[in-house]
């Protein structure tokens, strides 16, 4: 919602489930809880729509796009100017690599090698991006999941980060920004760019804020409905024991659209880019 509301939206953008006519040439959300950059991320918790549907939905909804237009030429100028941001991989590790009880992935590949085959398959998946008209992305990388409340609980570190996860997810990490470079430099018509929730999400001094569910949870890790949240949500960086509140949120997308350090975005921040639409 902050993003949106960074960038000028007065309204949510429309879910590609409940997309009209009147709304795609706006924006889409294809969005799917617990889906992953693989396509058996998640699968225990029911249906998603994983990276390779979401990139089949947006093919669908540019097809309906030029059909509206009935001018290609019009259409191409249109997805030039668009904004793609595409946040995934969290539950590539939350609800796949973690969980070698449900998922053969870890059983399969060590951590090195399972960064790299992750980095492989979401290249595939940015490049088909940019063969269906993207050409504006903002690629977030990951957050620190060994301090995720439901993971420091599993694995018993009385509420300290569990950090050979946080080393897992890192070495994910440390290739997006180069996949991003080489991104660049292969398609010079476009600007793709690398947020890092890492360190924009770092602490700055002082104490970190406790990492403790803001609500009572069940035992998936959710809020309890009706349950009776904290006093003063804006001292707690998680909701439940997965997902951050809402002053996490503003911060990452405050900071993901103005950046204060070079760290925090590279090339540009999500600002940049969207200036950067009328060079294009």
């Amino acid at each position: 919602m902050v993003s949106g509301q960074l960038l000028g939206f007065d309204h949510f953008i429309t879910s590609h489930a409940a997309a009209t006519d009147e709304e795609i040439c706006t924006g889409v959300n294809y969005g799917s809880g617990s889906a992953g950059i693989r396509e058996e991320s998640g699968s225990h918790l029911g249906d998603r729509v994983c990276l390779d549907k979401q990139l089949s939905n947006h093919e669908q909804i540019l097809t309906r796009i030029s059909a509206l237009q009935q001018n290609q030429t019009l259409t191409d100028e249109h997805l030039r100017k668009c904004i793609y941001i595409v946040n995934m991989g969290n539950n590539d590790y939350i609800n796949n690599y973690l969980m070698p009880e449900l998922y053969n992935s870890s059983h399969q590949y060590k951590m090195e090698q399972f960064s790299e085959v992750l980095a492989q398959q979401f290249t595939q998946q940015l490049k088909k991006l940019y063969r269906l008209g993207g050409r504006k992305v903002a690629v977030f990388g990951l957050g620190m999941i060994g301090c995720a409340p439901a993971l420091m609980d599993r694995f018993e570190t009385d509420g300290h980060c569990v950090d050979w996860i946080n080393d897992a997810v890192m070495l994910f990490n440390n290739r997006l920004k180069p996949l991003v470079d080489e991104l660049n430099i292969v398609f010079p018509d476009a600007k793709f760019t690398f947020i890092n929730i890492t360190n924009i999400l770092a602490p700055k001094g002082g104490e970190p804020l406790p990492n403790k569910p803001c609500c009572p949870v069940r035992p998936d890790g959710q809020c309890v409905p009706d349950g009776i949240c904290c006093p003063s949500r804006s001292l707690s960086v998680y909701l439940d024991s997965f997902h951050p509140t809402e002053i996490a949120n503003i911060v990452l997308a405050t900071r993901a659209y103005k950046a204060q350090s070079s760290l925090d975005a590279s090339p540009v921040d999500i600002g940049q880019l969207t200036r950067d639409i009328t060079d294009t």
